[in-house]
């Protein structure tokens, strides 16, 4: 049999892990019903967990004009791009219910040009995916479609910066060939009435 790493396709945790961790780990699963994967697979590396939550919590809350939907948008539509079946799952169950719509994640994992969102999302995914695939190639031009539709430059530089750090969750995913957790994929899946 070929050796791999204790971390490739499992998600054991050490028993010892930093108080802080445990805790965060503890709030998610309470608030949430179970715990998400991705905790599971950096508990082991608390440096690393600590430092990727941070900037994920920080990136989710940044003020501006971006909804959380929206936020979510990227997120699907960019990690759907990368292939990252975890992100799609998880993050598109956490679209439904920000949108309260039961099909929008379905429509961004598949073409989000045919998906049933504003121009200005459109125009915001675009760059997003500029980014996550050719960042070395944005240029002046890409910027007048996002002010076009009133983005600040604050909502630029989120709309990049989750590009950006979903890409990273997206090959750390897919190193580990991390899968999503069952209950994400019945979330948000009922239409809301009213």
């Amino acid at each position: 049999m070929t050796k791999v790493p204790s971390w490739f396709d499992s998600l054991s945790s050490s028993s010892d892990l930093p108080e802080d961790i445990t805790s965060t780990m503890k709030d998610v699963k309470e608030k949430s019903g179970f715990l998400p994967n991705i905790f599971a697979l950096l508990a082991n590396r608390p440096e690393e967990f600590r430092a990727f939550f941070a900037y994920h919590d920080a990136l989710l809350s940044a003020e501006g004009t971006l909804s959380k939907a929206e936020k979510e948008m990227i997120i699907v539509s960019t990690s759907a791009a990368n292939n990252c079946l975890y992100c799609v799952v998880a993050h598109g169950a956490i679209l439904r219910i920000r949108s309260k719509n039961a099909i929008i994640s379905d429509q961004l994992a598949v073409d989000f040009e045919m998906a049933d969102i504003s121009e200005r999302e459109k125009a915001m995914l675009r760059f997003a995916h500029k980014v996550s695939f050719h960042a070395q190639d944005i240029s002046e031009e890409d910027f007048e479609p996002l002010y076009d539709h009133d983005f600040t430059d604050d909502d630029i530089w989120t709309i990049g910066s989750l590009a950006a750090f979903f890409a990273l969750s997206n090959r750390l995913a897919g190193m580990t060939h991390l899968r999503p957790n069952r209950e994400f994929y019945g979330l948000g899946r009922k239409e809301r009435e009213g």
